[in-house]
């Protein structure tokens, strides 16, 4: 057989693969939002009313309607699932009920709050991780999720709101969607929303308009979401162009990052997201994170404390989509250079101090300045990013 006829069966082989695989996995539609509000759980509420006009079996998983009349009223008509109950610290309480969904097997169930954490003795820690596992099951699933809570975005949030987002929902997942739609609202009407009570109740309306609900904050949110969305719906035109018939898929991004992180756990973590982003900015860059391990940061010599926030700021890495590098050297600048040959990194992602005065931050001897002069002398074509934490 020719080398050409190979390629033609490789290439139907992977069609019928992936057509195989998208029968088994469930379909994943979000609705993304710049705040509470803006009306993603009204439109999923919406959504359910037509697929049962068109005689899908939909199910209502999980709604939180904060009691909102229009939201509520929404409700009539629709199969709602009965929660589980869990006992925790003297209280019953109530989580969707997973192991029920998957029995009953639904073409498709409604699952608000994506970045809700559960109950202790819930089957998954987080919501996320019911919604993938539904997916994985063969259940198509429509959820929603505010913008603050993705957690790339969770530095950025920190600078414009001033508030830190605990629940958070990993990058991937939403690139793993098939569908992402922005629910808008202009700033004016989210604020006459939340004055007139429709969101919160009225007693608490007064202090959210002064701090998460400020105008600013608002807009700023708003552009990250319409953002987020023209990032996610950029890929998917791609991927789709990629596996029309005829249509070869996009080369991926021939950048590589390499972010470079130590034990300080708050830079890390920044270096990390921002990393991230960057790789998808560039189209689906691969990028990896590396940490060297110096003897001054042995582990008999850092304390438990330390080694644990190192720990989760590697899985953090993975969680978004990077790969982990873990060396010993005393030589960091040296073996930073070595593995950026080797990996074939074009673009270094490094963290430097938030001191006013830039050149105090780049004269001050440490890794990063040093890593800036010997770029500085070398012929390479490697470019350094500076985070400042």
């Amino acid at each position: 057989m020719s080398p050409e006829q190979d390629n033609v069966r490789d290439q139907s082989a992977e069609r019928f693969l992936r057509l195989v695989q998208e029968r088994r996995r469930g379909r994943l539609k979000v609705y993304i939002g710049l705040a509470a509000g803006v009306g993603k759980t009204y439109r999923m509420l919406q959504e359910a009313h037509e697929l049962l006009l068109h005689r899908v079996d939909v199910v209502l998983g999980l709604v939180v309607t904060h009691g909102r009349a229009g939201t509520e009223a929404q409700l009539r008509g629709l199969p709602i699932l009965p929660r589980k109950h869990i006992f925790y610290k003297g209280r019953m309480l109530e989580e969707m009920d997973l192991q029920a969904i998957l029995q009953r097997r639904p073409a498709v169930v409604i699952v608000d709050e994506l970045a809700h954490t559960n109950v202790p003795g819930s089957v998954n820690e987080k919501r996320w991780q019911d919604v993938e596992q539904l997916v994985k099951a063969g259940i198509s699933v429509i959820t929603a999720v505010n913008v603050q809570h993705l957690e790339s975005l969770h530095d950025q949030v920190l600078r414009i709101t001033g508030t830190t987002v605990t629940e958070r929902v990993p990058d991937q997942l939403l690139k793993l969607a098939d569908e992402v739609v922005n629910v808008d609202l202009t700033v004016e009407e989210l604020r006459t929303r939340l004055a007139e009570g429709k969101i919160y109740d009225l007693a608490k309306v007064p202090v959210a308009l002064q701090n998460f609900f400020q105008a600013e904050h608002l807009l700023q949110l708003r552009e990250l979401a319409l953002r987020e969305v023209a990032n996610l719906l950029g890929r998917q035109i791609e991927g789709d162009a990629g596996t029309a018939p005829g249509v070869a898929p996009q080369r991926r991004n021939a950048d590589r990052l390499l972010a470079c992180i130590n034990s300080n756990a708050p830079a890390a973590r920044e270096i990390i997201r921002k990393t991230s982003r960057l790789a998808d900015r560039l189209g689906g860059a691969h990028w990896y994170v590396l940490y060297v391990q110096t003897r001054q940061e042995a582990a008999d010599r850092v304390g438990l404390a330390a080694q644990r926030h190192l720990l989760n700021n590697l899985q953090l890495a993975a969680e978004l989509g990077g790969q982990i590098l873990r060396v010993k050297a005393d030589d960091v600048v040296a073996e930073i250079w070595r593995i950026a040959a080797e990996k074939h990194v074009s673009l270094l992602i490094c963290g430097v101090t938030s001191e006013k005065s830039w050149w105090r931050r780049l004269t001050r001897r440490g890794t990063t300045s040093d890593l800036i002069r010997r770029a500085a002398r070398s012929d390479s074509y490697l470019d350094i990013f500076l985070v400042t934490y």
